[in-house]
């Protein structure tokens, strides 16, 4: 358990870092603004729920995971 909580660190640790380099060059305005995303505003009322979003995320992150699993 302990290494899988290393390994998923290091990740997070690797992902923020790319981030963090490439913000100047990759646009990531897109992400939150997927078609199935949905706003909802009337008057001083705001509701966001990023559905599409959230899908993306799931199947990426599963994918991730299905491969880690394959090559231990």
């Amino acid at each position: 358990m302990g290494k899988l909580i290393m390994i998923i660190g290091g990740m997070l640790v690797l992902g923020g870092a790319v981030i963090y380099l490439l913000e100047d060059k990759i646009r990531w305005d897109w992400l939150g603004n997927l078609p199935g995303d949905i706003r909802i505003e009337k008057g001083n009322f705001k509701l966001y729920f990023p559905l599409m979003t959230s899908i993306l995320l799931t199947f990426v992150v599963n994918v991730l995971i299905w491969i880690f699993k394959k090559l231990s």
